[in-house]
């Protein structure tokens, strides 16, 4: 029953080694996927392909999300499942779909890598295990964070960070829209996990996988807007190639599922008035994570 504080021996040598295991393909069973295979830097940790692709070419169950400030969030996967960023690495590592490991054969081959045995011995003072997998990974993730984007500073009173069109747009966003009860400051996002109304029938039932509540069906976790120019395609299942699809939905309020929330009423916008939202959206970037990052990383492909 150790705490954290007392298994972490060196946090910077255990951000580290996780750092480097997150780019590296020999973390799959075949060598040629790696974390960053579907969580590349240059798309805000997304991979711009609607379902994340694995090993054999094998395609997840859906789409890619961003780990950016993944520290703020209460629960992780599309439909909350899962509790914490330790217990999240499992989920890919281990899955057949994505990178397909046993956790003992994975164990051993990175054991056997010198450098990160002894990064591992830095880091926690024990060798390459499970824990020490999945730990570093969870910790390097918890340091990928965006929150200097044009609207931060805003918002921090640098009137001059925002345009008048973004300004405009951050109205409508906030105003007649009501995104922001589901999309709030400062994260964009409430992680809730609600149907936003996307689809009349789902052949992925989100939240309803894990509670078996038909009142979950089409329920997944409200995501964040950060990055959103950066992270297409959206929505669950990667179906929305564009924001002009996700605006379109929302403006004519959404399916008629029966679980679809409240908050998804519909609206009317001009095409002046989506131009404004648009330059809200773009007013989201901010990619200084990257300097964090090596060239290389910078441009993972």
């Amino acid at each position: 029953n150790s705490t954290t504080e007392n298994i972490i021996v060196d946090t910077a040598a255990a951000i580290e080694l996780g750092h480097q295991l997150f780019f590296d393909r020999r973390m799959s069973i075949t060598n040629k996927i790696a974390c960053a295979s579907c969580h590349n830097p240059r798309k805000a940790f997304t991979d711009g392909i609607k379902k994340a692709k694995g090993i054999f070419g094998r395609k997840s169950l859906r789409n890619s999300p961003t780990l950016l400030n993944s520290n703020y969030q209460p629960h992780f996967m599309l439909d909350g499942g899962i509790s914490t960023l330790e217990i999240q690495a499992l989920d890919p590592l281990r899955d057949t779909a994505e990178m397909g490991n046993d956790m003992k054969d994975l164990t051993n081959k990175l054991r056997n890598i010198k450098a990160y045995n002894e990064q591992a011995l830095k880091g926690f003072n024990r060798d390459i295990d499970p824990f020490v997998i999945t730990k570093s990974l969870a910790l390097f993730q918890k340091t990928l964070m965006s929150e200097n984007a044009p609207f931060d500073n805003w918002l921090d009173g640098d009137s001059s960070a925002l345009s008048a069109d973004a300004k405009k747009g951050y109205d409508l966003f906030s105003g007649k829209m009501n995104c922001i009860a589901c999309h709030s400051i400062p994260n964009l996002t409430n992680y809730e996990i609600k149907n936003n109304g996307w689809h009349d029938t789902y052949a992925d039932q989100g939240r309803y996988r894990i509670t078996a509540d038909s009142s979950d069906i089409g329920a997944f976790k409200i995501p964040t807007l950060r990055n959103i120019i950066l992270t297409a395609p959206y929505m669950h299942d990667g179906s929305a190639a564009n924001l002009d699809e996700v605006l379109d939905s929302y403006q004519k309020g959404g399916s008629n599922h029966p679980n679809k929330a409240d908050e998804v009423t519909g609206f009317y916008l001009s095409e002046k008035e989506r131009k404004y939202v648009m330059a809200f959206f773009e007013s989201l970037t901010d990619t200084s994570y990257m300097e964090s990052l090596t060239p290389e990383e910078r441009a993972f492909e």
